[in-house]
């Protein structure tokens, strides 16, 4: 009954899950504008940028390839507000909800391009983009009127085209700010009195190329709007090809450069242009009905194609082994911080057991030694005068000499060898000759007389 049941079912692995999960995430989205500050940017050496983009709320990781990376302008870093643009995706081996990143630019640029985009939209909502509405230049204008820097290169790009296209265009130059503080009052009351005075049969708004920031003026709404209400053409050419304003869609025509607007301005080739224009107009709109609703298809073809090219499984190899050359990184530092403490743990003990280190010690155990051996030393000979002193108050003691002094005398027989001592008075004749021992000399004497007090017990009589 189980294994019945079993072959009906269908298992997934976890690669296949994975691989799933990521083409319906690349096939469900767009590519998305995000809005983020970077942490634990981490830049390996194959060149590409892994982060996390995060707000008070969430964080999604993200990866940018070295392909898109080397187009920055300056280089991210922690802590950085920025706004990418990105494809939504899944790194498959972990199974990571990540962002590929295709741009990324401050948010401050971003914040000005996100205002930009929205005072766009409001304008084409309200139909001032719309072709309907746009006049016609006229096919051969006698005055042009340029608003623009009087010293800019834009008017010298304009003068040189007309010069050469249409000598006999007479022009007038309303010289006007184009950049800067107070730029955009001046370039609506330049306008303003253009129109007021209603001398020329077409407009040119013109300055050069710059950044945003240089561009601001002309993305100004009422200059917009004064433009869609004015009742002469009105041609903008602001920047270089690339750059666009709020000017360049809301005017009748829009120029790349000035000298393009100059060409388009001039008699030779107006005519064509506005049946080219009307035909890529028309061209468009077939185009835009034709690929409506092939446009999801397409962008789900566009994925698998993606998934299954060499370049995509190439950048999911080089993904793993990036993540797999940050792990040896820190695992190489683990082992090096471990090598290194047994090194100086090792030197420590060989500090401890080098020749010197021991010389150290026993100098200091000899000087103790000698300390103590000297104190021994004087210990010894304290004890050693103390007993002498008390041997020789015993000796003393006991001495004759110290019995001389107190009167006695020693007698011997002079005429003896050896002079033997008088202990008797049996042992001297009378007439013989004695030596009595004193103190501090001796005398010579002779015995008158003896005589015996007691007769000693151990005397023979």
């Amino acid at each position: 009954m189980t294994n019945g049941m079993s072959e009906h079912r269908d298992i997934f692995s976890v690669s296949r899950l994975n691989a799933e999960v990521r083409a319906v995430l690349d096939g469900s989205f767009p590519l998305l504008w995000v809005e983020g500050e970077i942490s634990n940017l981490a830049a390996p050496r194959s060149g590409h940028l892994y982060f996390s983009l995060k707000d008070a709320h969430a964080q999604v990781r993200c990866a940018m390839f070295r392909n898109r990376r080397v187009l920055l302008r300056q280089q991210p870093a922690n802590g950085d507000q920025v706004l990418l643009r990105a494809r939504v995706s899944l790194f498959e081996p972990r199974g990571d909800f990540q962002l590929i990143v295709e741009h990324l630019e401050p948010a401050g640029a971003g914040s000005a391009q996100r205002a930009f985009e929205a005072l766009k939209a409001r304008l084409q909502q309200e139909g001032l983009f719309d072709a309907a509405r746009k006049r016609e230049l006229p096919a051969f204008p006698h005055h042009l009127g340029v608003i623009t820097s009087p010293s800019g290169a834009a008017i010298r790009d304009v003068l040189k085209v007309l010069k050469r296209r249409a000598p006999h265009l007479r022009v007038t130059i309303y010289p006007s700010q184009v950049q800067g503080e107070g730029a955009t009052e001046e370039l609506r009351e330049t306008l303003a009195l253009a129109l007021e005075r209603a001398e020329c049969d077409v407009l040119l708004l013109t300055r050069g190329g710059g950044s945003i920031e240089d561009l601001a003026a002309f993305n100004d709404e009422i200059l917009a709007r004064t433009i869609a209400a004015a009742e002469i053409p009105v041609v903008s050419a602001v920047g270089h090809e690339v750059d666009f304003t709020i000017t360049d869609f809301v005017a009748d025509r829009r120029a790349p450069t000035p000298s393009a607007a100059a060409e388009l301005i001039s008699p030779d080739g107006q005519a064509l242009r506005t049946r080219l224009d009307r035909h890529h107009r028309r061209l468009r709109a077939a185009i835009r009905r034709q690929t409506g609703t092939q446009a999801q298809l397409l962008a789900r073809l566009q994925g698998r194609l993606e998934r299954a090219s060499p370049r995509n499984r190439l950048r999911q190899q080089q993904q793993r082994l990036d993540a797999a050359d940050l792990r040896l990184v820190r695992a190489l530092r683990r082992h090096m911080l471990g090598r290194r403490e047994g090194l100086e743990a090792l030197q420590r003990q060989l500090r401890s057991h080098s020749p010197a280190q021991r010389l150290t010690l026993l100098r200091q155990r000899l000087t103790a030694l000698s300390g103590g051996l000297f104190q021994a030393w004087q210990t010894t000979q304290r004890e050693r005068r103390q007993h002498l002193a008390a041997t020789a108050r015993e000796l003393n003691a006991v001495s004759p000499l110290a019995t001389l002094e107190r009167g006695y005398a020693v007698l011997r027989q002079a005429q003896l060898e050896g002079q033997p001592v008088v202990r008797s008075v049996l042992q001297v004749n009378r007439q013989e000759r004695l030596v009595a021992l004193l103190p501090d000399g001796s005398l010579e004497l002779s015995v008158l007389e003896r005589q015996a007090t007691q007769k000693p017990s151990d005397t023979p009589e």
